[in-house]
């Protein structure tokens, strides 16, 4: 059924899309004036190009009366004619360096300041936004920028030349240049209007571009899921819809330019008709030469393209406009993990054991009504290591993310050596804890540049080192480039053991005070384990280590083992104590391991 929209509803929706433009609008100037300076000189050099430009018709005007009509010099008209289309030239070419230059530094400017506040955002935003969005308010949105920014010094020079050439109209005959200029409110009235309707229409199909953005970034980042499932077609089906969408939205555009333009051009046209006709009869009767009637035709023509150029700048701006709210979107959002206004410091290691971890009566859930950790305390010494072990869903790796401020607790405290962690600088903090996540990411760089990621000034010595102790050199040398070897996007190209023993040479180099691994060997081979386990008995000793595992053997490894339950700390002993004295840890342990072996047999 097609819904029909009530006069409330209407007014509704057209004050949004008010406030939206004028919001658009708002941004865009704010932005030029940040650039005002070069942008002046860009219409400094456009107004110089204008005077050229209409100094010609002049200058025709005077070779036909003088040197034709009156057989003077015309050579001399010709060559200043020539030299000033020469100049013209020069000055063109130096407009459009300009307008180029300060487009594409304005786009630049967008896009740095976009990646970095995207990279501030709290955890929980990009829990929630579509990553294909996001790219396509970087990409796409600011280029619909860059394209209006470049228009700016033309067009300013371009409404130079309309004054110009409106005054020496009148100067030379005011009837016939009333004649000529009536058509021009008509084509303010009809650019005004283009205006307000091309709008919506420029938001409409910058809002399916992101759809169509985000069904092509989770095709190609899921690829393996979308073979693996043999669902090539559904998702070939949602992109035909999205571009079909994209096509419905442009073609309302298009009409709606089609409908307008043709007016802009057409208006002026119509004036140059009135002057062959008004004007051819003036010349007849001897109250104009001929060398004013051209000049005239000419200066009409010069008038065409900037008229013209109107309707096509505001076009761009209202795409750019309508750009600007979807990138403002984004930038106006506010990150909830921020740093303290007085942070406190860590004190320097020195001989000086460092990394002791507490909760202390923590409750914290990513939807405030379902608490995932209920009154959750823990006491971690500096240097010892605890084994957190959970069913799936108990909130093991939310600790992780607590501990370093991905999210901050809705009660209770988390501290770190003594301080409270929304008391440090994030960097601060997040530098101080090396993190093996469970979904092991990689940068399509080298193996020694992933190694490195944490400390990109790190040697090759403490590279190679922490490839050894997390079990990854043997493998990395038989590599085509050893350590030098790219090993493509998100490190696909390696089995998903050998991208966990790069995660954890990468968290060694960075040789936090806490260390912790979540679920780090779930996809190391069997065969493998026992090595790696050995390497990390090195690596924990005398560090803080906080262990979310699965398998007996790693888990074994740990101080002390905390059984979590139901959000809470339910037992804690060491391995052993705990399967002789918890049948809910023996259940727990037996679930996971099954669950374990399953992986290992599919990797």
């Amino acid at each position: 059924m097609t819904s029909i929209e009530s006069d409330s509803e209407v007014a509704a929706r057209l004050e949004i899309e008010d406030t939206q433009r004028s919001e658009g609008w708002r941004l865009l100037r704010e932005a030029l004036m940040a650039q005002r300076r070069n942008l002046l000189l860009g219409a400094l050099v456009g107004t110089l190009w204008a005077s050229f430009k209409v100094a010609v018709p002049q200058m025709t005007k005077y070779a036909i009366n003088d040197g034709i009509e009156k057989d003077g010099p015309l050579l001399r008209w010709a060559l200043i004619i020539a030299a000033l289309g020469v100049l013209t030239g020069v000055l063109s070419g130096m407009r459009r360096y300009i307008a180029f230059r300060e487009s594409r530094w304005a786009e630049t400017l967008f896009r740095e300041r976009l990646f970095s506040h995207v990279l501030k955002l709290h955890v929980g935003y990009h829990d929630k936004a579509q990553t294909g969005q996001l790219m396509s308010r970087a990409s796409s949105d600011l280029m619909q920028i860059q394209a209006f920014i470049v228009m700016i010094p033309i067009t300013l020079s371009n409404v130079v030349q309309i004054f110009a050439v409106t005054a020496i109209l009148f100067i030379t005959d005011p009837i016939l240049a009333v004649v000529a200029l009536i058509p021009l409110p008509f084509v303010n009235l009809s650019a005004r209007r283009f205006s307000h309707r091309i709008h919506p229409a420029s938001v409409a199909v910058q809002a399916e571009q992101a759809q169509l953005a985000n069904v092509v970034e989770e095709s190609v980042s899921g690829v393996r899921v979308v073979k693996g499932f043999g669902a090539e077609q559904v998702q070939f089906d949602k992109l035909e819809k999205e571009a079909d969408d994209i096509l419905r939205e442009s073609m309302k555009a298009a009409r709606i330019r089609s409908s307008f333009i043709p007016a802009i051009d057409v208006l002026p046209a119509l004036g140059l008709v009135g002057v062959l006709g008004v004007g051819g009869h003036r010349v007849l009767n001897g109250e104009l030469t001929i060398g004013d009637l051209v000049a005239f035709n000419v200066y009409l023509t010069l008038l065409i393209w900037p008229l013209r150029n109107i309707g096509m700048i505001v076009a761009l701006g209202q795409r750019a406009a309508a750009a600007l709210v979807r990138i403002n979107e984004v930038m106006s959002t506010k990150s909830e993990i921020v740093d303290p206004i007085e942070p406190k410091h860590l004190v320097a290691a020195g001989d000086q054991l460092v990394g002791a971890v507490k909760f202390d009566k923590v409750v914290f859930g990513y939807a405030a009504e379902y608490p995932v950790l209920r009154n959750f305390s823990i006491d971690i010494k500096a240097g010892e290591s605890i084994a957190v072990v959970g069913a799936t869903g108990s909130g093991k790796s939310t600790i992780a993310r607590l501990l370093l401020r991905f999210y901050d607790t809705q009660s209770g405290h988390v501290f770190l050596d003594g301080i409270d962690v929304r008391k440090l600088n994030l960097r601060d903090l997040r530098e101080q804890i090396g993190v093996v996540f469970e979904d092991t990411v990689l940068f399509n760089d080298t193996v020694r540049s992933n190694i490195a990621f944490a400390k990109p000034s790190a040697d090759f010595i403490t590279i190679e080192r922490a490839a050894q102790l997390s079990g990854a050199h043997e493998f990395i040398q038989r590599l085509p480039l050893g350590y030098e070897t790219v090993i493509g996007e998100r490190g696909f190209s390696l089995s998903g053991g050998q991208r966990q023993r790069i995660a954890i040479a990468r968290a060694i180099v960075a040789d936090p005070r806490v260390l912790v691994l979540d679920d780090a060997t779930s996809a190391v081979d069997p065969s493998k384990e026992g090595e790696i386990r050995d390497a990390m008995k090195t690596v924990m000793s005398g560090r803080t280590t906080i262990v979310i595992a699965h398998r007996p053997g790693t888990i074994a490894l740990a101080d002390r083992v905390i059984l979590l339950d139901g959000g809470t700390v339910a037992a804690v002993g060491s391995h052993d104590e705990l399967v002789a004295t918890s049948a809910r840890y023996r259940e727990v342990l037996a679930n996971m391991t099954a669950t374990s072996d399953i992986e290992s047999v599919a990797n």
